[in-house]
C-alpha cells in the first residue's frame, strides 16, 4: 500500500482546548470470542489521548482531501526535521489501528 498518497480521514470525535487536542477512541465492533476479546482490551485501556504539537498538527489535516505526501511538506516546512516520513507513518498506521482514521476508497 503506498501510504503517501493516499488521504485519510478522521472518524474518531476529538476535541480541542487551549490548543491540545485530544482523541476519544471509538468502542470497537465485533461479535463472537473477537469482539468480546476487543470489548475487553477497551474497557482496559485508555479512551483519551492527548496528542503534543506534531499529533495535532497532522490530526487537523485529516481531512480526507490531503495526501499523506502533503501533510509530510506541510510538517517538514512547520517543524523541519528530514525522518519525518517514519514517525508519520507510523502515527498514522497507529491511528487507523484504534480505529480513528479511515482511508477512503481503500477501505471501502
Amino acid at each position: 500500500m503506498d501510504l503517501l498518497g493516499l488521504k485519510p480521514v478522521r472518524v474518531a470525535e476529538w476535541e480541542e482546548q487551549e490548543g491540545v487536542v485530544v482523541l476519544f477512541r471509538p468502542a470497537p465492533e465485533g461479535k463472537g470470542l473477537r469482539g468480546l476479546f476487543a470489548g475487553w482490551s477497551f474497557a482496559m485501556s485508555p479512551r483519551r489521548f492527548r496528542l503534543d504539537a506534531l499529533g495535532a498538527f497532522v490530526w487537523q489535516r485529516l481531512d480526507g482531501d490531503t495526501t499523506v505526501a502533503e501533510i509530510a511538506d506541510a510538517v517538514r516546512e512547520h517543524f523541519g526535521g528530514e525522518q519525518i516520513d517514519q514517525r508519520l507513518g507510523l502515527f498514522i498506521r497507529a491511528l487507523r489501528t484504534q480505529g480513528m482514521v479511515a482511508y477512503p476508497g481503500w477501505d471501502e
